[in-house]
């Protein structure tokens, strides 16, 4: 199974496709699937910055958890940073692998400083799709738990 072609759909909570992407798996394990892509072009984020072609993204993601992380290294191999979405728990069959992000961010540097990103458009978005109360409470629990890992050292 590792080395299988994975596609990766970041779905909206109204099921658009907001963003597609390709990666290889590398594990699965349980509820956990790690995935390894690298950037086929340079890229200019306004949060991550400067992304270089190239850059590696470890992806790991939970059939059972509401968040998942990236784990991002330079195109020579030295750590970046981590990004991590809040999102509701992904399905992955027939090598494609799905999840509706819902906003939230958390962006922590390599010095493992971290920044909670998009909260406005959570509460916008949780308005425009009608976001059901489990979900809100869910999302906002999953985010304390992954400010937990950050600060206990437990990222992946």
């Amino acid at each position: 199974m590792s080395g299988q072609q994975v596609t990766v759909n970041s779905r909206k909570y109204d099921l658009c496709i907001r963003k597609t992407w390709s990666c290889e798996l590398v594990r699965q394990d349980g509820p956990l699937i790690v995935l390894v892509g690298e950037f086929d072009r340079d890229v200019a984020h306004p949060k991550l910055g400067f992304l270089q072609r190239g850059t590696i993204s470890y992806e790991y993601y939970w059939l059972d958890r509401w968040y998942n992380i990236f784990q991002f290294h330079e195109p020579g191999g030295g750590f970046r940073n981590y990004y991590c979405n809040i999102a509701m728990p992904p399905t992955f069959e027939n090598s494609v692998l799905e999840y509706v992000d819902l906003d939230i961010d958390v962006l922590i540097q390599s010095n493992f400083e971290y920044e909670i990103l998009d909260r406005d458009d959570f509460e916008r978005n949780t308005v425009k799709f009608g976001y059901p109360k489990d979900v809100i409470k869910a999302a906002e629990a999953s985010l304390l738990e992954l400010l937990a890992l950050i600060e206990n050292g437990q990222l992946p």
